[in-house]
This record gives C-alpha cells, sequence and structure tokens, in this order.
C-alpha cells in the first residue's frame, strides 16, 4: 500500500470531531487518508468534506478543508492519501 503526503491538520474541533486540514494535493470524498502525528496514527475514509462550510466532494491544493474523523487528531499532524 503505497501513501502521499497531501496535507497537515492545523485545527481539530471536539465537540464536531472534525479535523481541518489544508491539503498540499487534492483529495476526494471516497479516498482513504492516515493521519499520523506524535500520538496519532491511524486511516480512515473520506465520507463528507467542507470548505468553509459548503459540503464539496473534491478539493485541490491551497483548500482548507474539514473532515469527520473517528479519533482526535492534533495541528501538524501528517495526512497521506492512501494510494491503493
Amino acid at each position: 500500500m503505497q501513501e502521499k503526503e497531501i496535507g497537515t491538520v492545523t485545527h481539530y474541533y471536539g465537540h464536531l470531531s472534525v479535523g481541518i486540514i489544508e491539503l498540499q494535493d487534492t483529495l476526494k470524498v471516497g479516498d482513504t487518508v492516515h493521519i499520523k502525528g506524535h500520538t496519532d496514527d491511524f486511516t480512515e475514509a473520506v465520507e463528507s468534506m467542507e470548505i468553509e462550510h459548503a459540503s464539496v466532494t473534491e478539493a485541490k491544493a491551497g483548500d482548507v478543508i474539514g473532515i469527520k474523523v473517528t479519533q482526535k487528531v492534533h495541528p501538524h499532524n501528517k495526512v497521506y492519501k492512501v494510494i491503493a
């Protein structure tokens, strides 16, 4: 399984379980991401994504997106897209 670094976590909203990610590459709903940091290391499918509170199906480099996560994430965590 290959991975490509596509972004960095900038913020986490615990009450919403949403991670904010600044992208350096494209990401689509349905892609699988691997989030890795000092205390975090998990993989999950992107089921929904928002830019400025508007639901989107695809985001590109430079976009700042919010995605639902099942575990807490921390600023500076690296986000990788899993390439099957």
